[in-house]
C-alpha cells in the first residue's frame, strides 16, 4: 500500500478517535455535570456510579485507546516526512498522553472510590463532597487538553493533504535552453563560449555553403 495513503489513514483515524473522546469529555463538562449538580446528593451519587459502569464498553475503549495508538502510528509513519506535519503530530501525542495521565491519576481513582462507597450510603453528601468538585475540575482540564490534541491532528491532516496534492518535479526535468543556443532544422546546437568570444572580437563567422538538391 502507498505510504502516503497509510499516513493519511492513520492521521484520519487519530483525528476521529481523539475528536470523539474530546467531545465526550466536553459533553460532561458543559452538559452532564451541570445537570447533575442540580440534583440531590443521592441522585448525584447513584447517577455517577451507574455512568462509570456503563461507560466501560467497547466503543469507549476503542476511541480512548485508539486515539493514542493511531496518533503514535501516524508519528512513526511521518518520521521521515519533510512536509511540516511531524511537529503537530508530536504535539498531539504529548497532549493526548497528558489526558491519559490526568484520567489515570485523578478521575479513575475518584470513580473507584465512589464505586466502593456502595449503593446504600448513610450520608451521600460526604461522598459527593469528596468527589464532585475535584472530578469536575480535572474533567474540564482533560477536555481542553484533548481538544487541543484533536486540533493539532486536524491541522496535521490538512498539511498532509496539501503536500500530497502538490506535484513534485523530478530531477533533470528542466528543459530550459541556454542564451546562446540556436536551432537549425529542429535540432538545438549550442554555440559555446569560444564562438561567442570570437564574434565579439570581430572574427568572421563560418560561412555555410548553400545546400544543392540532387
Amino acid at each position: 500500500m502507498n505510504i502516503k495513503l497509510l499516513q493519511a489513514l492513520a492521521l484520519f483515524g487519530a483525528c476521529l478517535t481523539s475528536g470523539l473522546v474530546a467531545g465526550l469529555f466536553a459533553g460532561f463538562a458543559y452538559a452532564v455535570m451541570p445537570g447533575l449538580s442540580r440534583s440531590d446528593d443521592h441522585t448525584f451519587v447513584e447517577a455517577m456510579q451507574k455512568i462509570n459502569v456503563a461507560i466501560l464498553n467497547g466503543w469507549f475503549m476503542f476511541c480512548f485507546v485508539g486515539g493514542l495508538l493511531l496518533t503514535a502510528a501516524a508519528l512513526l509513519l511521518h518520521l521521515r516526512s519533510g512536509n511540516g506535519v511531524l511537529p503537530w503530530i508530536i504535539a498531539a501525542l504529548v497532549l493526548y498522553l497528558a489526558m491519559f495521565v490526568i484520567t489515570g491519576i485523578v478521575n479513575v481513582p475518584l470513580n473507584d472510590e465512589l464505586a466502593r462507597a456502595g449503593e446504600h450510603l448513610t450520608d451521600p453528601s460526604v461522598a459527593r463532597a469528596h468527589f464532585e468538585s475535584r472530578w469536575v475540575t480535572w474533567n474540564i482540564v482533560r477536555a481542553i487538553v484533548t481538544t487541543m490534541a484533536f486540533t493539532a491532528l486536524v491541522y496535521a491532516l490538512v498539511l498532509h493533504g496539501r503536500a500530497a496534492a502538490t506535484p513534485t518535479q523530478p530531477l533533470g526535468s528542466d528543459h530550459s535552453t541556454s542564451p546562446h543556443t540556436v536551432q537549425d532544422g529542429g535540432t538545438q546546437q549550442n554555440e559555446g563560449p569560444a564562438r561567442v568570444a570570437g564574434e565579439s572580437r570581430g572574427l568572421p563567422k563560418k560561412s555555410r555553403l548553400p545546400r544543392t538538391s540532387r
